[in-house]
């Protein structure tokens, strides 16, 4: 997931240019295969074990149009590109004739970010749904079609959130929670690794892109929309039976607004929880975990939690 190019006075949601490059040629060495959106389905479900890659750009900010636009056109690599549509148009975003010329390529994909890229979350049904309804409605009108894909604002979902999202019709919604993208992932809250200038490093990208799935059959509690009377959540994670090496699981996480290593506590064989040492004091709490498999690399999954405001 990748926000602006060049702008380096946005660290925490900039990339610089010759990263970006040295990433568009990291992978293609690499042998990985770039998704197009019309065959996400066929990729995920059916070519399970072919390793592939998604290119996600959020908010559609002038520099992607400037920067990353032309080298994307000029090497045809597909990618989504999700639009806020009340920012289309305002100073340092495209406008709806520079979408539209990207819409025009083939290869290329305008997904739905809402319209206001408000702190949703916070909001009530009614409202959640009049926005996302509006956004639908702005993108069918000047692009010409109704997405599939869904890029939630901050990355923040609760099961309100996910539940309008099935209704109106999406079939997969992103968070911004790290992890690896496969079959068995609830295909509403698909995680992405965000890509900045401190997460965008040469190093750290070539580690990413060889990073595998861990797989989990549920992880608790469901909500992830949090308030002062369940934060900390007590947060448990089933695995599957066949995962290797799961008794060297290491995690991280961010209570009390201070990342460090979380305690664990293995509940049978294959179910763990992870003992917070406090309360999540940020907007977003996260807790990161992941396996070595000798010969393969890393296995990684991400959870993020979001903290109500009252």
């Amino acid at each position: 997931m990748y926000h602006r190019f060049e702008e380096n006075k946005y660290p925490s949601t900039n990339i610089k240019l010759n990263d970006f490059l040295e990433h568009i040629k990291i992978i293609k060495n690499s042998g990985l295969i770039f998704v197009h959106p019309s065959d996400f389905q066929k990729k995920l479900e059916i070519d399970k074990d072919e390793k592939k890659i998604l290119l996600t750009i959020d908010d559609a900010f002038l520099s992607f149009y400037e920067k990353a636009w032309p080298i994307l056109k000029k090497e045809k690599i597909p990618f989504i590109l999700f639009v806020s549509t009340r920012e289309v148009g305002k100073y340092n975003y495209m406008t709806w004739d520079q979408i539209r010329e990207v819409a025009n390529e083939s290869f290329a994909h305008i997904g739905n970010h809402s319209h206001s890229h408000e702190y949703l979350i916070d909001k009530n049904e009614i409202e959640i749904t009049d926005d996302i309804k509006f956004s639908i409605s702005k993108i069918q009108k000047e692009i010409g079609y109704k997405s599939e894909f869904f890029s939630y604002p901050f990355g923040e979902y609760s099961i309100l959130f996910k539940e309008i999202i099935k209704k109106l019709g999406f079939k997969y919604a992103f968070g911004q929670h790290s992890g690896v993208i496969d079959s068995t992932k609830d295909y509403y809250e698909l995680p992405r690794f965000p890509i900045n200038e401190k997460y965008g490093n040469i190093k750290r990208f070539k580690t990413l892109i060889n990073t595998l799935p861990l797989k989990y059959k549920e992880i608790l509690p469901v909500e992830k929309y949090i308030n002062k009377n369940n934060n900390p959540p007590k947060v448990t994670i089933q695995f599957f039976e066949n995962i290797k090496n799961l008794n060297s699981i290491k995690c991280y996480s961010n209570e009390k607004n201070t990342w460090r290593e979380s305690k664990i506590k293995f509940l049978n064989n294959f179910k763990i929880e992870i003992l917070l040492q406090g309360e999540f004091t940020t907007e977003r709490g996260r807790i990161n975990c992941s396996i070595r498999e000798d010969g393969f690399g890393w296995r990684w999954l991400g959870i993020q939690f979001v903290v109500a405001e009252k």
